[in-house]
């Protein structure tokens, strides 16, 4: 059964239709008709009619990514920062909804810091090397945080489909907790938390002795198993589910996923957060690498290229736009050095790069870690 029609109309036409786009990050970007906009640096395209609309900067970008030329639409161009890297996902998220499809891989930058969530007055004083990605790189609570962060960017997104419609699974159920504390009261981020491996142990605080407890009992609960509250057996999605957001799967977790997808069929919409499929080398089975490879769609991606091949370089796509490998100076602005309909491979990026014309100087001052967040910076 395709996706419903119904859904899809509705997701598509508020997004589409909406005056202005506010996302959680602070950024605004207003939608008016190509005839009221001027022809400046600070207009965005989108999507595949670029001649219906354009989309209007509110606010002033402090770094200028991209070649400039202008007459690329921005699902070519690098997106300048953070807040423009969420407004072109936001906008090829819905290119692809329109499409119809139901299989959505996006990818953000290692520990991108969305500024959804407000960090306490006490702790921005004390911002170490790795908080800045800098030395060390980012902690695991950073990369917790960012993957948190983007789920509720997406969260936010369908909200139009109903909260109880919605599902957000998490690998571990400390993750899903979280997840949950952050979000409580938050009306724009009703949805279903869930833990794909319910296996965390929950130490209880006090030992019940109102009532005696055999040794089948007794060994539950030491062990945590407790399953008063939890579903018992291989993680399922919840009937009804419209929107499945799977957040860093692992290749554990791609695993059943791929199961899932095969039970709900294409009327669910399945999207992986953060997934880094391209850094997992067996997906399981040939079917589970056929779908993950090919049926999901890369609708955003904005990450490292092999650094072994291209130094310094990034991969970026926004659907339905093309996959563009820039390279990122010490000083200066990022410069397009390929740009083409598939996602280069390692040897058609170390061709673009071996082709490009680098001085001693530059190449002596670059310093680039495996993590492209730094550009947001």
């Amino acid at each position: 059964m395709p996706i419903s029609r119904i859904r899809l109309c509705i997701v598509s036409a508020i997004l589409l239709s909406m005056k202005i786009l506010h996302s959680s990050t602070g950024s605004v970007v207003a939608f008016v008709p190509v005839d009221q906009c001027r022809k400046t640096s600070e207009t965005i395209y989108f999507g595949k009619n670029h001649d219906k609309y354009r989309a209007s900067r509110k606010i002033p970008l402090s770094i200028s990514f991209g070649s400039g030329n202008q007459a690329k639409s921005s699902t070519a161009t690098l997106p300048r920062d953070v807040k423009e890297a969420v407004s072109n996902c936001r906008q090829a998220t819905q290119q692809a909804l329109q499409n119809r499809l139901s299989r959505m891989d996006i990818e953000f930058p290692v520990g991108t810091k969305f500024g959804v969530e407000k960090t306490p007055a006490a702790s921005k004083t004390k911002k170490s090397a790795s908080d800045a990605l800098g030395d060390g790189g980012p902690t695991q609570a950073i990369l917790d945080r960012s993957n948190r962060e983007l789920a509720r960017l997406f969260v936010e997104m369908f909200q139009p489909v109903g909260g109880e419609n919605i599902v957000v699974a998490f690998v571990e159920e400390d993750l899903a907790d979280a997840a949950k504390q952050k979000w409580k009261g938050d009306a724009g981020a009703s949805s279903r938390i869930l833990a794909m491996n319910r296996s965390k142990a929950k130490k209880k605080a006090a030992k019940k002795t109102t009532k005696a407890k055999g040794f089948a009992a007794k060994l539950a609960a030491e062990v945590g198993d407790d399953n008063e509250d939890k579903p018992s057996g291989p993680f399922q999605l919840p009937p009804k589910t419209e929107v499945a957001l799977f957040v860093a799967p692992g290749p554990k977790e791609l695993v059943v996923i791929d199961k899932i997808c095969q039970e709900v069929g294409m009327g669910t919409l399945v999207v992986l957060l953060n997934a880094r499929l391209d850094k997992i080398t067996n997906f399981g089975s040939e079917s589970a690498a056929k779908l993950f490879q090919q049926e999901f769609e890369p609708v955003f991606s904005l990450a490292a290229a092999p650094q072994e091949e291209a130094p310094s370089c990034l991969l970026y796509r926004a659907y339905p736009g093309d996959w563009v490998l820039a390279r990122k100076p010490k000083v200066g602005q990022p410069k397009t050095i390929l740009t083409q309909a598939t996602k280069p491979s390692r040897e058609e990026c170390q061709k673009a790069y071996d082709a490009l014309e680098v001085g001693d100087l530059e190449k002596n001052m670059e310093d680039f870690v495996d993590n492209v967040a730094g550009w947001f910076r």
